[in-house]
């Protein structure tokens, strides 16, 4: 199936409530075998809120977003910690220190048991300044051969109830010890997991989430000395206007990054294991084509395992490291940060933005962005095709505002780079209500994105950056 004709999580999002309304909601999924479900959190008393970045609750409101990121050896310091210790240096970030015990978990991908010790780190509550519809975490982190780390997310609602602990991923940067994977099947009749989105089941009850916080529970082989280490986790809340369309921004000034291009179509056919091969892979192509403009590069070792006669296999490779065994695709949207975040010096993060100025505040301070949209064919000129969910990276603005993308579902590498007409584009990627082909309303992604930045950026960066909420 081409990418024009796969069906989004977000097609699934938009029918939540009606799922919900169908019959009885399935329960939240069940930690790994042998662990409790709160086994590893220490209690569930409240924690004092976290209030950092509280002056940008205003500015936050105005963008329908809250998002907050753990990254500084205080943050690490300030979670509750049980097993982990925090680490200090250029990357600070939390490690197993001493295990709480050994557990088992059966891989439901390749149906091997094994036992791991685990640890845990809880973050503190954060209260959201901006209840809401929807949270979706990522996380930056390495996993040596033999570990592997899991992030739940429990939410507070509105009305003081709390949904349970949530798995938003089990993640490894290779594929040896376990499969990555979302987890499907939770529920409990008000909020659902989405691959990797908590969206609220009825946003038209008045109902959202307030609070959250999220627990990393991190594995190694028993008696092993290697650990995962986690240097960023993120928790992004949004409560986007729902629309058929929205604002028109006024075009600033033009700039155009030079990001390598890369065709997802090239690859069709290649590694159909891989959701089918290369049709479907937008996600990992604009990833790759992002993480080699900020220096990332794969190693002939790395790259061994692939075909020697196929092109570009760095984008296969990014393929098979993003790939999420449970949703059968690579558009899962923390895998894809979390593989770029594998890069040395390089940090990657899931957001939504507000508007076309957003992305040319980050454009001209030399960070492109990768947008997730969807549209009929003529609904975006020059496009050529329609699309119920594609990811293609910002790489600049024209002089009269349109805007410059790279296009991964292109002929080839020469044919990536397109150029948009800025109202289009603009209504399709923030607005949440679409007509599909069939003339229904659909889902759209409300300005969702990725953005890859360096580890220690420069001071135009770390401005621009806090100018569209992402923290640093």
């Amino acid at each position: 199936m081409s990418q024009a004709e796969q069906p989004s999580r977000r097609t699934v999002l938009a029918a939540a409530a009606v799922v919900a309304a169908a019959g009885p909601a399935p329960a939240a999924a069940a930690a790994p075998s042998g662990k409790a479900a709160d086994a590893t959190d220490g209690g569930d008393a409240m924690d004092a809120p976290d209030t950092t970045d509280a002056g940008g609750a205003e500015a936050a409101r105005a963008r329908f977003v809250d998002h907050r990121a753990w990254t500084a050896y205080a943050d690490w310091s300030a979670g509750a910690a049980r097993g982990t210790r925090a680490v200090a240096g250029a990357r600070p970030g939390v490690v197993i220190a001493d295990p709480l015990g050994s557990v088992d978990y059966t891989d439901p991908h390749t149906k091997a048991t094994a036992a791991w010790e685990y640890a845990t780190w809880t973050s503190p509550v954060r209260v959201l300044a901006v209840p809401a519809t929807e949270v979706i975490a990522s996380w930056n982190a390495s996993t040596p051969a033999g570990t592997w780390l899991q992030v739940e997310l429990r939410g507070t609602y509105s009305d003081g109830r709390d949904t349970p602990w949530y798995v938003m991923g089990r993640w490894a940067s290779g594929d040896q010890d376990i499969r990555r994977t979302s987890v499907d099947g939770q529920s409990d009749g008000a909020s659902t997991v989405w691959t990797d989105t908590l969206a609220v089941d009825d946003a038209s009850t008045g109902l959202r989430v307030a609070a959250v916080r999220l627990r990393l529970t991190l594995y190694r082989r028993p008696g092993s000395a290697a650990t995962p280490t986690v240097w960023r986790l993120d928790a992004m809340g949004s409560d986007v206007p729902d629309r058929f369309t929205v604002p028109a921004s006024v075009p600033a000034a033009a700039r155009e990054l030079v990001v390598p291009r890369y065709s997802q179509e090239i690859h069709r056919g290649r590694y159909p294991e891989y959701d089918s091969g290369g049709e479907a892979w937008c996600s990992p192509t604009s990833t790759q084509m992002v993480v080699e403009y900020w220096g990332g590069r794969l190693t002939p070792a790395q790259l061994a395992w692939v075909d020697p006669s196929y092109s570009d296999p760095q984008v296969c490779h990014a393929a098979r490291y993003t790939y999420d065994y449970q949703y059968g695709g690579c558009g899962n949207w923390p895998f894809n940060a979390a593989y770029a975040a594998t890069f040395a010096d390089l940090r990657g993060t899931v957001t939504r933005l507000g508007s076309l100025t957003d992305l040319e505040t980050l454009i001209t301070a030399g960070i492109p962005a990768m947008t997730s949209q969807s549209f009929l064919k003529e609904e975006l000129t020059g496009a050529g095709y329609g699309t119920s969910g594609h990811l293609m990276t910002v790489i600049g603005f024209t002089s009269r505002g349109d805007v410059i993308a790279n296009d991964p579902f292109s002929a080839d590498d020469a044919a990536v780079r397109r150029v948009y007409r800025r109202r289009e584009f603009e209504n399709i990627w923030l607005r949440t209500r679409r007509h599909n082909a069939s003339g229904k309303v659909a889902s759209g992604s409300g300005g969702v994105c990725y953005v890859y930045f360096p580890a220690r950026p420069t001071a135009r960066q770390r401005e621009a950056l806090a100018a569209v909420g992402i923290p640093v």
